[in-house]
């Protein structure tokens, strides 16, 4: 076994875990079409790879994706740690009406999501986001009742900030953040991984591949949500081709594709770090796996640094009204 694919501590309060983990959003919808029977397979490969760390949202596909998740763990609940985020508020025909984190809405969050998922537990439950009008110790006071009665594990956080996650580690041990992390979205860097390190919090690093963009992928013609975000739009989209094309070329110069080298980069900046990649198909997951079995020394990080500027990266990760919602942001 190579030192990219030891386990890594998801944290000083949680549990060992494969350095990567399958984060299965896109089964639901969210990038267009997806092949329900292909998807599970997925999740299976992933499991018999020694993947253990199944990440959704109960909102995902309006409760859709536990449900898909549950059909996949028959029989392999043994193999897998679930991470599930709470809170986020849909409509019937989808959209996006807000957030829920007070302890009587964690309550019944994780009622359904038992249910959805089949299982008696969830490992790591965490907000989706912070609730401005709910103090985080209530949410994570509720999660630690829940850690009580043997319904939750562990606690997590999501898209918070430095001081919302000293407030909530003061309640109970925070095991992890998930946060947007890749070599085009840095700001964790600056205050909020400094923080974790001094409190022993992992992190779980999603949108690695910005959505696709650094593997060259373009947004589906129907039912994919990157057509209306900042880095996908015409203009912006056309201008990060730059970009693109860089990661590419030095990807080329190493033999490996764009996808590895992005998520080769991340595994080698931090060990507290396990990157969430996406996947949907048996291939696009043994594309990430192989990231694994790529050596990066700091003068190849450095230079990927170099080339690739985050300045330089046309569009923010989320629309403006999303940006402003974000705590990890302020």
């Amino acid at each position: 076994m190579t030192n990219q694919t030891k386990t890594r501590q998801l944290g000083s309060a949680g549990p060992s875990v494969f350095p990567i983990a399958l984060g299965c959003m896109g089964m639901s919808g969210m990038y267009g079409y997806s092949d329900e029977k292909e998807n599970i397979s997925t999740i299976h490969e992933a499991l018999d790879c020694g993947v253990n760390l199944i990440d959704t949202g109960d909102f995902y596909g309006m409760g859709h994706n536990e449900m898909l998740i549950g059909r996949a763990l028959k029989g392999r609940r043994d193999k897998t740690l679930l991470s599930v985020k709470f809170g986020a508020l849909r409509s019937p025909g989808g959209a996006w009406l807000g957030y829920d984190a007070r302890p009587s809405a964690v309550n019944n969050f994780l009622a359904y999501s038992l249910t959805r998922l089949e299982v008696d537990y969830i490992d790591i439950y965490r907000p989706a986001r912070l609730d401005p009008n709910v103090p985080i110790e209530d949410t994570i006071g509720a999660i630690a009742d829940l850690i009580k009665a043997g319904k939750v594990r562990y606690a997590g956080l999501s898209e918070v900030g430095p001081d919302t996650i000293r407030k909530a580690n003061s309640v109970y041990p925070i095991c992890d953040l998930q946060i947007e992390y890749s070599i085009i979205s840095r700001g964790p860097e600056r205050k909020i991984f400094p923080i974790l390190k001094e409190l022993g919090i992992a992190v779980t690093a999603y949108g690695v591949l910005s959505r696709g963009l650094l593997s060259g992928s373009v947004p589906a013609q129907t039912g994919d949500f990157r057509a209306r975000m900042p880095r996908f739009t015409s203009e912006n989209f056309k201008r990060n081709q730059r970009v693109v094309d860089v990661l590419r070329r030095l990807a080329s110069e190493k033999g490996i594709t764009s996808a590895q080298l992005a998520i080769a980069w991340v595994l080698a900046k931090e060990q507290n770090v396990i990157p969430v990649m996406g996947a949907r198909t048996r291939e696009q997951l043994h594309e990430s796996l192989a990231a694994l079995d790529v050596q990066l020394d700091l003068a190849d990080t450095d230079r990927i640094e170099r080339e690739i500027s985050e300045s330089e990266v046309a569009g923010a990760r989320y629309d403006e009204h999303q940006m402003r919602m974000l705590d990890s942001e302020k």
